[in-house]
């Protein structure tokens, strides 16, 4: 009888914890933020319209937000439907190869950011997407701008010089105009 009591007194607090929880889960989303390994364009992207309801990269890590302390970091901002994102995450994954053993790469989807990518959006992201920052070696920042690297889809050279003025330690970082296609 007591034991009956007992369960009687528990169901409300199971039934209240239950709710809790499936609401929790409800709002929680796996992050599709990445810590960049095996990054690679989601299907069905736009490159012309704000239709693409995927965030433009797809990778085997999530959630990452660590600046790196023994090489470049690169970090990407950006959202789901939008055609610059697309054409910016576009750049980043076509590099991504070239860089994968040199350069920390960092995906923040704005619309899922995780718990550890939150102080990058608070100190980095200015409210504008796509962003790109890059971090040399030593954590100083040596590009931190929003807009695209290029004009032209497809053009990386842009992306490629400003990676490779943090790979290279120069700690002049690279300014280049926007859409300059230089």
């Amino acid at each position: 009888m007591a034991m009956r009591t007992t369960l009687t007194r528990l169901t409300p607090l199971g039934l209240i914890t239950g709710i809790v929880i499936a609401l929790a889960l409800a709002f929680i989303r796996i992050p599709t933020a990445s810590a960049g390994s095996d990054l690679k364009l989601a299907p069905d992207l736009s490159f012309i319209d704000d239709s693409s309801a995927n965030f433009p990269i797809e990778a085997a890590d999530s959630g990452d937000g660590t600046i790196s302390t023994d090489r470049p970091t690169v970090v990407f901002f950006g959202t789901s439907h939008c055609w610059n994102t697309n054409r910016e995450a576009e750049r980043v994954v076509t590099l991504f190869p070239k860089y994968r053993d040199r350069v920390h790469f960092v995906i923040v989807d704005l619309n899922h950011v995780s718990l550890a990518q939150r102080p990058l959006v608070a100190n980095y992201y200015g409210g504008y997407i796509p962003t790109v920052v890059i971090f040399d070696r030593n954590g100083k920042v040596v590009y931190d701008r929003a807009g695209e690297t290029a004009g032209p889809r497809r053009e990386t050279h842009n992306l490629a010089a400003l990676i490779d003025s943090a790979v290279d330690d120069s700690g002049s970082g690279v300014s280049l105009e926007k859409s300059s296609g230089k």
